[in-house]
């Protein structure tokens, strides 16, 4: 028989009851989305693309020109592999969800401002308003994880949770991007189109250069030449793209949606924005990174409330316990420029 000494409970890590649809391996240091099929993709191209260009192209050209350049191609190649990396298994900046206790909480003081429902009982609204830098900014409850999201915050429908100063669900990462590791995603399109551009330029110096080619190199230098022919124009756009974003201080989704577009009025700015573009750029690339706050890697006690699950309520929070949600988590909206 078993007795209270021999008998013990495994105690769980919170990774492995974490709400979200999101993967975690080695004990919950790494975390990426369910949907890895394009994320495998990217890395196929590019370590194939990558290994064929060192194997068949590099002997050729370090010999007849300099040894530099598959040194430099190494480089390259390392530094885009750490970016993707880094980008696709961190925590992208999910915001915990409220616990059972704080969703009754809100559901009680909504019940005691609004009073009893009736025949022509409206739900009050799921907004409140906040100024930041003289800029009205909207903060929208989130019925799933049931918070008012801090501002530049968003749910990914894709991995189920709300992300801080979310940009978008990038599959061929395989994670959400948003406020800690956005650094890394720009890093990583711009150091492959770097990468890209290079293998292109020297396959093609090749085979001008190469009197003699076999059919095997030819097949090779084919495969090359097509996939950062038409890689080029897509990665390198996608980098012109984010480095506009990054200078002006805006994320994907607000460009989307126009959320600072002057054509929703003549005082319609952004509040986020620095007011120069090289002050914008140092604060998304060289600013401190802030920590995660999920903790992963925590023990689940087992007198902790767990996460609220998803209802469909129309409750929402009034003023006093927007303060107290704000308050919950170290994230203070009228600093927050990021």
């Amino acid at each position: 028989m078993d007795t209270p000494h021999t008998k013990k409970k495994k105690i769980k890590r919170k990774w492995q009851v974490f709400p979200g649809r999101n993967k975690f391996y080695c004990n919950g240091r790494i975390m990426i989305a369910k949907q890895t099929g394009v994320f495998y993709l990217t890395m196929v191209l590019i370590l194939v693309t990558s290994g064929l260009f060192f194997a068949f192209d590099c002997p050729f050209l370090a010999s007849n020109l300099t040894p530099a350049i598959p040194a430099i191609g190494g480089v390259l190649f390392v530094f885009v592999m750490g970016m993707l990396l880094r980008a696709s298994f961190s925590d992208p900046g999910v915001l915990p969800r409220a616990t059972p206790e704080e969703a009754a909480d809100i559901e009680r003081q909504i019940d005691a401002t609004n009073g009893p429902s009736g025949p022509g009982y409206r739900p009050p609204p799921r907004t409140r308003e906040v100024l930041i830098n003289g800029q009205t900014v909207k903060l929208k409850y989130c019925f799933t994880c049931k918070i008012f999201r801090p501002p530049r915050a968003s749910h990914c429908s894709l991995c189920d949770n709300c992300v801080e100063r979310f940009d978008h669900h990038c599959p061929w990462v395989g994670n959400c991007v948003g406020r800690r590791n956005y650094r890394f995603f720009y890093l990583f399109i711009l150091s492959l189109s770097f990468l890209t551009i290079f293998i292109f330029a020297f396959v093609i110096t090749h085979v001008i250069l190469s009197k003699s080619i076999s059919v095997f190199l030819d097949g090779c230098t084919v495969l090359e030449v097509v996939v950062c022919f038409f890689s080029i124009w897509s990665i390198v756009g996608l980098s012109g793209f984010h480095t506009y974003l990054m200078s002006s201080n805006q994320t994907t989704n607000e460009d989307i949606k126009g959320s600072w577009s002057s054509k929703r009025g003549k005082g319609n700015y952004n509040p986020y924005s620095y007011g120069n573009f090289i002050t914008n750029c140092c604060a998304a690339l060289c600013g401190p990174l802030p920590p995660s706050l999920i903790d992963r890697r925590g023990f689940v006690q087992p007198d902790t409330p767990q996460p609220a699950a998803q209802t469909n309520g129309t409750g929402a929070c009034p003023s006093n316990q927007v303060q107290s949600h704000m308050v919950r988590r170290p994230y203070s909206v009228l600093s927050q420029r990021e």
